[in-house]
């Protein structure tokens, strides 16, 4: 990559990193990206995709197979607190887990698949919608438009603080964890502070229940028993000292290496709670949020990957450990050979969904240079 083409990126960058939009609001971000697509001469730019996913189709016209890059539109809830120059114009607002990096990635691929096309088969370049809260890679996947771009195999990357910069981790098998987020809702029955008896609080089943669901997954070895439940908010009844409670609630992350061992700690954790919520008297309703399958990497497309990321010269690191955290493009291996890798942000550099954190620009070179190599790899 040129320096002026990577300095024309950076800025590109910064100016998607402007204008945050969260999950299912990514109008304008669908837009830019669109409208970048079109001048990068696309030979066909969908949009509308599992609610405001944009793809882009170099077709070479020979038959070969369909080669898909994927990438996320949507910034989180955080306010941002880097200040940078280009810090977010979004109050409450910013792009502080990199999808603004990992746009920009693939806009250079479109840059260069505009300067030479594809020998062969097809490029799919994805950019998907809401991928925080899990609802965007099904959506985009379940959209009829998808059977138009359906690929073969299909490549994405996240980058990774803690990781050495422009370094790539890559693991065969299970690569991100599967989660869910459960909400329990207690229901009792009110009553005057001064006459807690004749009430029904829900305050006795949430001191059985906190330390019990967290007891079901301690976390511990990243094997195939994993499972890790992590309780993350609390509310019992009204802020109010006249008022003896009448309902509770809480919120429990539920994390598994797949997706049987995930079944399996749904099935307990729902026992336990029905169990706690008739001993006390009280009715309980059981939902569930941001519901992520375990992301698994297909051999033969992790193979592709590591020589890609040979050919640009990045420090490679095999494991067979995945990542704890989630990630929704477990959906695009469902009918194509599909595989992430990890891109290093730098060993001290602040955690994703961090307010200080902020995508590193001179990585872009390394993640657009594996993407290509792999793209060159299947279709010329």
């Amino acid at each position: 990559m040129t320096p002026e083409t990577l300095a024309r990126l950076t800025a590109l960058r910064h100016e998607l990193h402007q204008h945050p939009e969260i999950s299912g609001e990514e109008v304008q971000t669908a837009a830019r990206v669109a409208g970048l697509l079109q001048d990068y001469q696309a030979d066909e730019v969908l949009t509308g995709i599992g609610g405001h996913g944009v793809a882009a189709i170099y077709d070479s016209g020979v038959e070969g197979p369909t080669v898909g890059i994927r990438c996320e539109l949507d910034a989180l809830p955080i306010e941002e607190l880097t200040g940078a120059a280009y810090a977010s114009q979004v109050l409450g607002k910013g792009h502080l887990c990199g999808h603004d990096g990992h746009m920009t990635m693939v806009l250079g691929v479109a840059e260069a698949l505009a300067a030479e096309r594809p020998k062969r088969g097809r490029v799919v370049l994805i950019f998907q919608p809401a991928e925080e809260t899990g609802k965007g890679g099904p959506a985009y996947r379940a959209d009829p438009a998808f059977a138009r771009i359906a690929p073969d195999y299909v490549f994405s990357l996240h980058n990774l603080p803690g990781l050495a910069r422009g370094a790539v981790e890559l693991c065969n098998g299970p690569a991100n964890c599967a989660s869910r987020g459960m909400r329990v809702r207690l229901a009792g029955k009110t009553s005057h502070a001064a006459a807690p008896q004749d009430g029904l609080s829900p305050a006795a089943a949430m001191a059985r229940l906190m330390p019990a669901l967290t007891g079901l997954g301690q976390g511990r070895a990243l094997d195939a028993d994993y499972a890790l439940t992590t309780l993350t908010h609390a509310e019992l009844g009204e802020a109010t000292f006249g008022i003896a409670p009448g309902r509770g609630e809480l919120w429990v992350t539920l994390r598994t290496v797949s997706d049987a061992r995930m079944a399996q700690l749904v099935n307990d954790a729902e026992a336990l709670v029905r169990e706690v919520a008739e001993d006390e008297r009280l009715e309980v309703e059981i939902t569930y949020d941001d519901v992520f399958e375990a992301c698994t990497n297909h051999e033969d497309a992790v193979n592709i990957l590591a020589h890609a990321a040979t050919e640009a010269a990045a420090p490679l690191h095999r494991t067979d450990l995945p990542q704890r955290f989630s990630e929704d493009f477990g959906q695009f291996g469902k009918g194509a050979k599909a595989a992430m890798f990890w891109l290093g942000a730098g060993e001290d550099h602040p955690q994703l969904h961090n307010p200080d954190y902020d995508f590193p620009d001179d990585v872009i070179p390394v993640g657009t240079g594996i993407f290509l190599s792999a793209v060159r790899s299947l279709v010329g």
